[in-house]
């Protein structure tokens, strides 16, 4: 199967390498990739927002399935675009409409969605330029803290904490009469704060039966011991401790089940990644966010646990008969270490040379590309969040280990991660 995979960063990397360990993909294509990516196929040079190259490319090179990493094509309506052209209607889709990916190019229309199918979540109120005096007095007689969330896409830079209405009020004024975000905050979402523990779930569906893959937690703050500013993940682990299968059955029922369902009844085409961003409150799941796609660096974690073959469950999504699939994974944990540029998230510089990248790093360990780029014949940095390295352990500890001992053998100017990923599920007298 003549296979386009779009994107750039980690999670494309992941899906690559998955995808190219599929019996059906012959040849893949990534576009535009990046240095990791170009082992897994052939890296094309097409810009992912220009639809009409994207097109071209497909008919031209007979693609016959194309697989959407990042969110951003999928929210400007990459999947109506083909289904409106006669000669790329028949390639199979792996993405969501441009009204199913509103789930997360539209923090008001998931809140909507879950209001109306009774998915648990904060409650929330939305504002606009229109209702700005509303919202400050709302803001001042709500329970602290309280949650700021610009309503589009905005690059995961778009939710505050506010400890008091002060700053609260600062934000909402900063995100409506100083377009903060441009476009992506013209609408805020004021929520309540939940306390608890964030987990993500993932599923595969094809808008009616579904199949989920195997969890994870990430870790957004730059600093050791999750301190400091969020940036877009410094690592992830899988599986989750405290996820038990009690827990999961809740998620289940709750969350998944209700969420497929409205999409059914709605009428929301959606073949693809349903990432679930929960919260578990004292033994309950509550849904932070949806996502359209797999996270990152979630991905670099739950696709080297997966062991069914992801164009298969891609082509069973396609047919709707995901009802028929078993999924199955490997028992392992998986860990997942972020090595980032200098500076970031807020500022930093690249074209700094990475070494040690053609290490033997042995068969538990996997290292993703993210931020990169070949220059010179030489593999330097092109991002803020530069490689992630993925290790297998018996448990948390012994995978979280692994992918140290590997870091210490990468180097480039400046490299940044952090050592204490998983930290709350590994023992004090491990934590380096």
């Amino acid at each position: 199967m003549r296979i386009l995979l779009l994107g750039s960063g980690g999670r494309e990397h992941a899906l690559a390498w998955k995808l190219n360990q599929s019996v059906w993909t012959n040849p893949l294509y990534i576009a535009p990739g990046n240095p990791g990516t170009a082992r897994c196929g052939k890296n094309v040079d097409i810009d992912i927002k220009d639809f009409e190259a994207i097109g071209k490319f497909c008919y031209l090179e007979s693609i016959e399935m194309i697989v959407v990493g990042p969110e951003e094509p999928l929210v400007k309506g990459l999947y109506d675009y083909f289904k409106s052209k006669e000669e790329l209607q028949n390639i199979y889709f792996i993405g969501p409409s441009q009204l199913g990916a509103q789930l997360e190019g539209s923090k008001a229309f998931a809140k909507a969605f879950m209001q109306r199918h009774q998915i648990p979540t904060a409650a929330y109120r939305e504002f606009t330029l229109d209702n700005y005096d509303e919202g400050v007095q709302y803001i001042k007689g709500h329970a602290l803290p309280i949650v700021i969330k610009a309503d589009g896409l905005a690059a995961g830079k778009g939710v505050a904490i506010c400890q008091n209405p002060v700053e609260a009020i600062a934000e909402i004024e900063l995100l409506l009469h100083h377009a903060k975000f441009g476009e992506a905050s013209k609408k805020v979402v004021v929520e309540e704060f939940l306390e608890g523990i964030e987990f993500s779930v993932f599923v595969i569906t094809d808008g009616k039966n579904y199949v989920i893959l195997p969890e994870a937690k990430d870790y957004k703050r730059i600093g050791v011991g999750d301190k400091g500013m969020n940036t877009g993940g410094m690592g992830a682990v899988s599986p989750v401790p405290f996820v038990t299968p009690g827990l999961m059955h809740k998620v289940e029922e709750k969350v998944i089940k209700p969420t497929i369902n409205g999409l059914q009844k709605e009428n929301i085409a959606y073949t693809g990644f349903i990432y679930f961003g929960l919260i578990n409150v004292m033994g309950e799941p509550y849904v932070i966010e949806y996502n359209c796609r797999l996270g990152d660096p979630e991905a670099q974690v739950v696709l080297p646990r997966l062991e069914n073959d992801l164009v298969g469950l891609f082509v069973a999504a396609t047919q709707q008969e995901l009802d028929k699939v078993k999924i199955s994974w490997d028992e392992r944990a998986a860990v997942t270490v972020v090595a980032a540029s200098r500076g970031y998230p807020t500022g930093y510089e690249t074209g700094y040379e990475i070494t040690g990248l053609n290490n033997k790093f042995g068969k538990d360990t996997l290292v993703f590309h993210a931020g990169t780029k070949e220059e010179d014949e030489k593999i330097v940095t092109n991002g803020g969040r530069v490689l992630c390295v993925t290790s297998y352990g018996k448990d948390i500890s012994e995978a979280m280990a692994n992918s140290l001992d590997v870091l210490d053998n990468i180097n480039y100017d400046g490299i940044y991660f952090r050592n204490d990923i998983g930290h709350e599920f590994i023992p004090k007298s491990s934590v380096s």
